[in-house]
């Protein structure tokens, strides 16, 4: 089974954080929407297969370790919307329960390549939006749990940039 692909710091825990309806708005389309960290582990593993089954083994486990890091990252953001005050339901804005998350985000690209590149460019994207949220917020606690998310993020980004490079189409 493939490890999480990580930095080598811990999480911040949750612990204290108090209701606060400003940061539960900045950070929830992280949580589950088109750009968030569920959509990016459907993606990873739906990608994974097809490289496993071209006899890419180690970009499959790649995209499998970086899926398991999404992982993480769901949890703790799902965490930290129960602490915020709201459910942490599959929604852009769990509080409201409205735009429920679809499958339809994920990127279903029909070659290897495009796959790499369609991780990129959601990496990249998920990257800018954790830095237009740590920009925002005013929560020291929930900024340093997106802070910590981010350095994972640009860590895939360089990691898939570095596989996209070397890949042989």
């Amino acid at each position: 089974m493939p490890k999480p692909l990580i930095i080598d710091e811990p999480y911040p825990t949750t612990e204290g954080i108090c209701p606060d309806a400003y940061s539960l708005r900045i950070i929830s389309p992280a949580y589950a929407s088109s750009e968030s960290e569920l959509n990016a582990i459907l993606q990873y593993i739906y990608h994974s297969f097809f490289f496993e089954k071209q006899g890419y083994e180690d970009i499959a486990n790649t995209l499998t370790g970086i899926a398991i890091a999404e992982m993480r990252h769901l949890d703790l953001l799902g965490a930290t919307i129960l602490a915020l005050g709201a459910a942490p339901v599959y929604a852009r804005y769990p509080a409201t329960g409205f735009n429920f998350y679809s499958t339809k985000y994920v990127s279903y690209s029909c070659t290897l390549k495009n796959m790499l590149e369609d991780d990129i460019r959601g990496e990249r994207h998920a990257i800018s939006a954790y830095e237009n949220m740590i920009k925002c917020l005013k929560n020291a606690q929930v900024k340093a749990i997106i802070t910590r998310i981010l350095d994972d993020e640009k860590l895939h980004l360089a990691k898939l940039e570095e596989i996209l490079k070397d890949f042989k189409c």
